[in-house]
């Protein structure tokens, strides 16, 4: 049992103050346009994929960049709920938000974030069957089954926040009202909670942990088959290629479970660690996506070329 003392259960919390990152007070303006640029950048990168894909027949066609286009806009949304409120961590601005706002924050942080977790999962499962079952992958994989996937993962994504939003902010919260982290996550606020917290720290680790560790299973289980079957493929142009195409989702899988692994596993952890490692899942991943999907794969650089030689046609025939 965990219970906050020296308070009073009549003492109702009408807001928290997120300390934010730790870190030296003369590099805070450096920090502050350090996370700045980043949220600029993660927010053109994904809307230029997002564009890209939406703009281009033989994108927006396939089931891969459909995928792809949903993890963008996901991402956009992901960052625009995290980075804002980390950058005010570094100016003069009040660190309170008020309780409404923490549980707003806590429901599309978990919402967003699980309905990415299980799109990482369908993009592994669509390269598996692009590669190891070539020859039935448009019947296995079309349009509108995509559609049904992403459709579900959404859903799936919105009952789990509904469910740790409810969990969480069912406790009496009466003080003090100081999360230690930068954002309104479960661990952070239920060592706030004036309740006996067992309940949700054995939900958090399930729903959350487990739910994640066996996603980032499933995943590489479809890359360990998906290796062995390129390593059948006999030209050199084609394991390479097979290989870039996987190669950069799995370095963005990666970057975004382990961290998330990392933290939920040890719901009950004050680790000064854990607020640095969630950095890279839910501000260095979003930027990553972006650069990594443009940067090693050829369907979407040859996609920007396609687009920009559109546009200069169009402004020469002006």
């Amino acid at each position: 049992m965990r219970r906050n003392r020296n308070t009073s259960l009549d003492t109702v919390v009408t807001d928290f103050l997120l300390l934010g990152l730790a870190h030296p007070p003369h590099l805070r303006t450096f920090l502050f346009l350090v996370f700045f640029l980043i949220y600029i950048l993660t927010q053109l990168g994904n809307l230029l994929i997002l564009l890209t894909v939406w703009a281009d027949p033989k994108l927006h066609a396939r089931p891969m960049y459909i995928l792809l286009g949903v993890l963008s806009f996901l991402d956009m949304w992901l960052s625009s709920v995290i980075v804002p409120r980390l950058i005010l961590n570094f100016t003069p601005a009040s660190k309170a938000i008020p309780f409404g706002g923490c549980v707003a924050q806590l429901y599309f942080f978990h919402f967003l974030g699980s309905t990415q977790c299980f799109l990482y999962t369908l993009m592994a499962y669509d390269r598996y069957l692009a590669i190891c079952q070539p020859l039935r992958y448009p019947v296995l994989m079309n349009g509108k089954l995509c559609t049904i996937l992403v459709a579900g993962a959404w859903v799936a994504g919105s009952i789990h926040g509904s469910i740790q939003v409810t969990l969480t902010f069912r406790l009496p919260y009466c003080g003090p009202n100081e999360i230690d982290y930068f954002i309104c996550d479960i661990p952070a606020v239920l060592r706030l909670a004036c309740a006996d917290t067992t309940i949700n720290e054995l939900v958090t680790f399930v729903d959350i942990g487990v739910v994640a560790a066996s996603c980032f299973m499933l995943i590489l289980l479809s890359y360990a088959n998906i290796v062995h079957a390129i390593l059948k493929i006999r030209t050199a142009d084609g394991r390479k290629r097979a290989f870039s195409t996987c190669g950069s989702h799995l370095t963005v899988v990666t970057v975004y479970y382990v961290p998330c692994i990392f933290i939920y596993l040890r719901a009950g952890s004050k680790s000064p660690l854990d607020g640095a490692v969630a950095v890279f899942y839910t501000v260095v991943t979003p930027l990553l996506n972006p650069l990594i999907y443009t940067l090693r794969n050829q369907d979407m650089k040859s996609a920007l070329k396609r687009l920009r030689a559109g546009r200069r046609n169009v402004e020469e025939d002006k």
